[in-house]
């Protein structure tokens, strides 16, 4: 099993999704399970290739479309021609985060592009609880501790902070780097879809060792799921507008 989340790069024009909830939008649900349409999430690589920010993309075009209707499952051939526009042939080389969100959105991955993305506030429960009931998933950045990536199966270690608190072998660290699609939660956990499975995290393991996190909108739910409306309290037009606004800034450099 390998990791390949490089490091935060933090961007100033990179927008904030609380810039567009709005006074309308209802608390989110008690539970969501978007999950359950999913009858198995393939490995996509990451037993192999440090691509796991990439195989993260291709679970949750899995996850949008088989909550939306016909379920669409990407290669492992698909997941690398992406990961490789990053590593470049290296296996271990891994990729940042916000360089894979821009590239889904300008080329796409596996055929497949997005809409747009916006950063949620660090460690916030309430907007990764409302990126994934607005847009069903949620693109997660682990600092994983010591303890979560020792042994032969990373699958049976409990993603749950240890009664000593995170310090030592359960501080988080930047160089266990890893990404992972959030698909459902309820009260006590999260439901992330990581090497090739469904895994639990506890609300407190998410709020420690998450270092950046993205509610992504894509088509594949906004048309089908949501016959093509935003929810009502998401400000879908100026999230566009501004992002608009920074493809012609960027132009003009």
């Amino acid at each position: 099993m390998k990791l390949g989340k490089e490091p935060p790069r933090f961007d100033s024009r990179t927008l904030q999704f609380g810039s567009y909830l709005t006074k309308q939008l209802p608390s989110p649900p008690q539970s969501v399970d978007y999950y359950q349409a999913v009858k198995t999430w393939p490995m996509m690589g990451n037993d192999s290739y440090g691509d796991c920010t990439c195989a993260a993309a291709g679970h949750m075009i899995e996850d949008w479309t088989a909550n939306a209707g016909q379920e669409k499952t990407l290669s492992d051939s698909q997941i690398l021609v992406a990961y490789n526009h990053f590593a470049h042939g290296n296996a271990d080389a891994g990729a940042n985060m916000l360089d894979v969100l821009n590239y889904w959105r300008k080329t796409g991955i596996g055929g497949d592009r997005i809409e747009s993305y916006a950063q949620l506030e660090p460690q916030s429960v309430i907007q990764c609880k409302d990126a994934i009931s607005l847009f069903g998933a949620c693109y997660i950045g682990l600092a994983l501790p010591d303890f979560a990536v020792q042994g032969d199966d990373f699958l049976k270690i409990p993603w749950v902070v240890p009664p000593k608190g995170p310090k030592g072998d359960a501080a988080p660290n930047p160089r266990n780097g890893h990404c992972v699609p959030a698909v459902g939660y309820d009260d006590r956990n999260l439901y992330v879809v990581t090497w090739g499975a469904l895994k639990s995290m506890s609300w407190q393991f998410y709020q420690t060792y998450t270092d950046e996190a993205f509610a992504v909108l894509s088509l594949d739910w906004i048309s089908k799921k949501l016959n093509g409306k935003c929810p009502a309290g998401f400000d879908e037009a100026t999230l566009e507008h501004d992002l608009a606004s920074i493809a012609v800034q960027a132009a003009r450099a």
